[in-house]
């Protein structure tokens, strides 16, 4: 089927070539872009969306997440801890998680995301209580039934607090188990063909909670399958005076080490890094996800992402929702923005540069930028339409692209993910959110007051 998307009043490609057309069309072959262009369109179509008043721009790509904490949002006990505290207190809550939670708190992140702009996301899912490895295909149900493109990672945790690690036992895996189940997610659901709306990636949790020998071990089944990598580093001082004490060596330079310097890894957060680390991360051609309200929410400190800015690739994340407690890309792609500003000054990082990050530098680092991240033919047709005749954004007209960082686009009035029409006129389409609601709250209060 072919769609033309018809008047569009402003479209910005992020293509390399940073092309913005005045007055626009985007014309749609099933699930490709096949045309952009302005003024009339005047080829064959089968079905016509008028996006008259709006912006249209690629699809956020979401670099990092933990579905399941949306569960645990707002939690009293964890609302004033810093992140090793904060994880000690609710690990003893997020045990007691099963397939039915993490499906449904998989609807409520993706689609709160969706509805933010978000057209792709990844999410680490390091939690297996008691061994429950049917979380990982509980979520990838789930995300299926949203329609989102999704690239999770199968996350692991093998160092229990008795063995100097921050989790309980029951929360925690043996290694052989962990590559034996990596490797089954990866035969059953990776699916690395352009177009793919479903891969996965390896991803042992962090530092203080694997040991060395599973981290050497992942790498080596990410080499063997050709599947991404990802981990936590370098988000807190405690992690590095941890690393120092346990291993000798700061994070980066423990990555090092553990063979975690490679074009397949991405880290979420980076916020303590010297020069030197910048130089090596750059070497390595690793990819960054980068967490403004988790790291500000937890008092973990501010990314330095400035400096890293074309040396690394960079994507944006909103992290899990226990340390961000919204699933909201508009406000973390202003807060990239506003954080930089703060630390560097106002000419540190424009609107248009947090943009880049968080469409095409989204796809980059998830290495999927042959086919997303960006407006033009041959990529899928995964966009986002925001309209410009709002109260929010009225005043603020004089340059459309940047409105949307500046101002507040309140949420996204047309997703387009894969061809498919996901959201129209701000609604999630053919989706009962109230049902989910309150199926989401059932499930996150017996789990909150579970001792």
């Amino acid at each position: 089927m072919i769609t033309l998307f018809k008047n569009i009043e402003y479209l910005a490609t992020f293509d390399s070539k940073k092309t913005e057309i005045k007055n626009a069309y985007i014309v749609v072959n099933d699930n490709v872009i096949e045309e952009v262009g302005n003024g009339e369109y005047t080829g064959n179509y089968d079905r016509v969306v008028n996006c008259d008043s709006m912006l249209i721009i690629p699809g956020f790509v979401n670099t990092h997440h933990h579905f399941y904490q949306s569960l645990f949002r707002n939690v009293k006990g964890a609302q004033d801890s810093k992140l090793f505290d904060w994880l000690v207190f609710l690990y003893e809550k997020w045990k007691h998680i099963d397939e039915q939670a993490v499906y449904y708190s998989t609807l409520t992140s993706i689609y709160e995301m969706m509805l933010t702009g978000v057209t792709t996301t990844t999410d680490h899912l390091y939690l297996y209580p008691y061994g429950k490895n049917s979380l990982f295909d509980a979520e990838i149900e789930a995300a299926k039934r949203t329609g989102v493109r999704f690239h999770p990672t199968r996350g692991s945790m093998s160092l229990s607090k008795k063995d100097g690690g921050l989790p309980p036992d029951s929360v925690v895996q043996s290694e052989s188990e962990i590559l034996k189940e990596s490797e089954r997610v990866i035969k059953e659901y990776h699916d690395p063909s352009k177009y793919s709306m479903l891969r996965v990636a390896l991803a042992p949790c962090s530092p203080f909670s694997v040991t060395p020998d599973l981290m050497r071990e992942t790498v080596k089944l990410a080499e063997k399958y050709d599947v991404l990598l990802h981990t936590h580093l370098a988000e807190t001082m405690d992690e590095e005076e941890y690393c120092l004490e346990k291993f000798g060596k700061r994070p980066v330079d423990l990555m090092e080490e553990l063979g975690w310097l490679n074009p397949r890894v991405w880290f979420a957060h980076l916020v303590y890094l010297s020069d030197e680390d910048i130089e090596k991360l750059s070497k390595a051609d690793v990819g960054m996800a980068h967490c403004p309200s988790s790291n500000m929410r937890l008092g973990s400190g501010i990314a330095p992402v400035s400096r890293m800015k074309g040396k690394i690739r960079i994507g944006i994340a909103v992290d899990g929702s226990a340390s961000n407690d919204t699933n909201n890309f508009f406000m973390e792609v202003r807060l990239a923005m506003l954080l930089q500003r703060v630390k560097y000054g106002a000419d540190a990082i424009s609107a248009r540069d947090v943009l880049e990050m968080a469409t095409i530098g989204g796809a980059r680092v998830l290495r999927m930028d042959d086919y997303i991240g960006s407006i033009e033919p041959g990529k899928a047709a995964d966009f986002i339409g925001i309209r410009l005749d709002k109260l929010s954004l009225a005043g603020c007209l004089n340059d459309p692209v940047s409105s949307i960082v500046f101002c507040d686009p309140e949420k996204a009035d047309l997703v387009v993910i894969n061809g498919s029409i996901k959201v129209w006129n701000g609604e999630i389409v053919g989706e009962d959110l109230r049902e989910i609601i309150n199926k989401h709250n059932g499930i996150s209060e017996k789990l909150v007051n579970m001792e």
